[in-house]
């Protein structure tokens, strides 16, 4: 292998390493009923869970600082106080899949250059090729990523709500003719 096809692979795998990590930054779900507005809006499909530990979805009618209306099945109505959790979910952005793609179909074009004989190719012909299988990787990945659906994801939990600590610690009495004693039982 010549030494500018050398050169540009390295270039590119380096590019390829340091670009490829997306960060995906999750907003904190609100503490207070009352800041919803700030994060939600009439129209936008949810998930909520009542106190009961009940999930009704639907799209939200109303929002007020202390009640909330769905249009799931009928019209239902949750006062804040009996409201546990409300997830929705985000859109997955296509740019992590195009990437993904993009390196995947680069490693295919270095893989094929490397393999084959390209002792010819300029340093134009290995930015084609890449370009070329990396474009096709691009909108492979960019595709398969707008298929899975995003994430649900908390908007609001309820102080002191379930699902608010993620350890639970629980002690039962147990009481045979032969045995008595105490079970404790930590979940995460």
């Amino acid at each position: 292998m010549n030494a500018s096809l050398a050169a540009a692979l390295t270039v590119v795998m380096t590019l390829t390493l340091i670009l490829a990590p997306v960060a995906a930054t999750a907003q904190e779900p609100v503490k207070s009923f009352d800041q919803l507005n700030t994060r939600l809006k009439v129209g936008d499909k949810v998930w909520v869970t009542d106190a009961q530990g009940r999930e009704v979805q639907g799209r939200i009618h109303s929002l007020s600082p202390d009640a909330l209306t769905l249009g799931a099945d009928g019209s239902k109505t949750f006062a804040a106080r009996e409201v546990g959790a409300i997830r929705e979910r985000r859109p997955d952005s296509l740019k992590n899949g195009a990437l993904i793609g993009m390196g995947a179909g680069g490693a295919v074009a270095i893989v094929s250059m490397l393999t084959l004989d390209f002792e010819g190719c300029t340093v134009g012909c290995v930015a084609a090729v890449l370009g070329y299988f990396g474009g096709i990787g691009a909108g492979v990945g960019a595709l398969v990523d707008a298929m899975i659906p995003g994430k649900k994801q908390a908007v609001y939990r309820a102080p002191g709500a379930a699902g608010a600590s993620s350890a639970r610690l629980s002690f039962a009495p147990v009481i045979t003719p032969r045995h008595k004693g105490v079970a404790v039982s930590l979940s995460f």
